[in-house]
Order: structure tokens, then C-alpha cells, then sequence
């Protein structure tokens, strides 16, 4: 058996290292939680009060009309088109 130097016995530091321990214990099992519930088809949603409050909420995606992707690619091109004019004459200029 390994050598253990008398502070690693003091008693605060093994309650610390315990509660650490225990943090990667409950990610662990939150992990494989997630696993099994994609394995099974499920959306997996993360449990527990550190993986709850630290995450946002999903933001829900607004649905797009036709004609609104197609006037936001109309208005991509035309800037595109301005870029690579603009490109183009410092190049020549250059």
C-alpha cells in the first residue's frame, strides 16, 4: 500500500475530494442518461439542478416565408456582387 502523507489525512480535504468525486458521479450518470435516451429514440434532457440552471432555454425558431428567404438571398447576392466589384477595382487600382 502506496504512502499517504499526513495532510492528505486531514479530514477537510477528503470531504472536499469527496464532493468533487460526487459532481463527476451525478455528470457521469447524467451522461449515460442521455445516452440510453438517444439510443431509445428520446430527446434527452439533462437532469439535475447544475446541468438545469446553468443552461439556456431553447429559443424557438421562427418559420420563414418563401418570399422572405427568397428577398434575404436576393439581398445576399447584391451585397456579395458590391464586394467583389469593390475587390475588383482595388485590384486593378493596386
Amino acid at each position: 500500500m502506496p504512502k499517504v502523507a499526513t495532510s492528505l489525512k486531514d479530514a477537510s480535504f477528503l470531504t472536499a475530494a469527496l464532493e468533487g468525486l460526487e459532481l463527476q458521479k451525478n455528470r457521469i450518470e447524467d451522461q449515460i442518461r442521455q445516452v440510453r435516451a438517444m439510443l431509445r429514440g428520446q430527446a434527452a434532457k439533462p437532469s439535475g439542478p447544475a446541468s438545469g440552471a446553468a443552461s439556456k432555454p431553447a429559443r424557438k425558431r421562427r418559420e420563414l416565408s418563401a418570399a422572405a428567404r427568397r428577398r434575404i438571398a436576393q439581398a445576399q447576392k447584391k451585397r456579395w456582387a458590391e464586394y467583389r466589384k469593390q475587390k475588383a477595382a482595388a485590384a486593378k487600382a493596386g
